[in-house]
């Protein structure tokens, strides 16, 4: 089992540790932040070049298993984050509690939830398809919330500055490679390996420049152990609990084993390639740092549980496999 940290999380460790040392400050940190937009727009434009529309047929047909994953994402989720601000004594007001919010309302992952669900053997073409859908969803869905949330903690909603860098950051690369999928699609997708740099490049740039700017606005000085400790339990207790919930629910509902595997994955993942710039878009600068945090933690715990969680259910259908044979001779 591997419980160390993976080699990305390890980099922005780095990055984070980089920007406390030697942050990126004045004209510097201008151009710097420049090329971040461009990184960003880049990264969103080949998610939409990436997408399939031969994929999203196989897997349209699952509309019940889809709207279960939508349903946990943009619903249970942003109601746990607002119970735990009601239920933790005084979590609501920690430097950390914004993070976890704006966590509960970002989009589900798409390599990592298609990844686990292959190795558990559970259903990939529905687990493209509801991926896919979450991260288009969440472009719009996300910042709805954001405002909604934020604004009903007593904190600033969305601005229309902000819709209108999400609409010309996120949304018109994404169309464009929409697009253009037809004609780059397949060299996009058979060289993803070497472009998944820009993906894994473009999250260190924002992590970067997030906590060169929290350097600057003096975050740390902020931030006490106690919250941090609180704040890493209440992402692993949040995982738990949406690793149990999306297998009970989904299992009550009547899902076979493969489409219940893949609701729990789809369902239980947290998008840090779409969170934090996303995050960079919508908050200020000041606040990118610590909004983050909470996320690049979530991010590294659900990779461990789950790829836990998808080695058990492979054992499991091997072991299935092996004895319908047997009855089978």
């Amino acid at each position: 089992m591997r419980f160390l940290p993976d080699k990305f999380i390890s980099t922005l460790i780095l990055a984070i540790l980089v920007a406390s040392l030697l942050p990126v400050k004045g004209e510097a940190a201008y151009w710097f932040g420049l090329a971040t937009k461009f990184a960003i727009g880049l990264l969103f434009f080949l998610h939409g070049a990436r997408l399939s529309q031969q994929a999203v047929v196989q897997g349209i047909v699952h509309w019940r298993l889809h709207l279960v994953v939508l349903a946990v994402t943009f619903v249970v989720f942003p109601l746990i984050g607002l119970s735990l601000g009601w239920a933790i004594p005084g979590f609501a007001n920690s430097a950390f509690y914004a993070g976890i919010l704006f966590l509960c309302v970002l989009p589900s992952t798409v390599q990592s939830s298609i990844a686990f669900t292959s190795i558990a053997k559970g259903n990939v073409p529905a687990a493209i398809v509801s991926a896919s859908a979450s991260n288009i969803l969440g472009m719009f869905l996300t910042p709805l919330l954001v405002g909604l949330l934020f604004t009903t903690q007593g904190e600033a909603g969305i601005s229309l500055d902000a819709l209108e860098s999400i609409l010309l950051q996120l949304l018109v690369p994404f169309v464009a490679g929409q697009i253009l999928q037809p004609w780059i699609g397949h060299f996009i997708r058979r060289h993803n390996k070497a472009l998944g740099l820009v993906d894994r490049g473009s999250i260190v740039m924002v992590v970067y420049l997030a906590f060169s700017e929290a350097m600057v606005q003096g975050l740390w000085t902020e931030v006490s152990g106690h919250d941090l400790a609180i704040m890493i339990a209440v992402n692993i207790g949040l995982l738990a609990f949406i690793l149990w919930f999306t297998g009970f629910i989904a299992k009550m509902l009547g899902f076979s084993r493969a489409d219940r595997i893949t609701i729990i994955f789809c369902g239980s993942k947290k998008s840090l390639a779409s969170g934090a710039p996303m995050a960079s878009v919508i908050f200020p600068a000041a606040m990118v740092g610590g909004i983050v945090l909470p996320l690049m933690i979530f991010h590294q715990i659900q990779l461990m549980a789950c790829a836990v969680l998808a080695r058990r259910y492979a054992a499991q259908a091997d072991a299935l496999e092996s004895s319908q044979a047997e009855q089978g001779l």
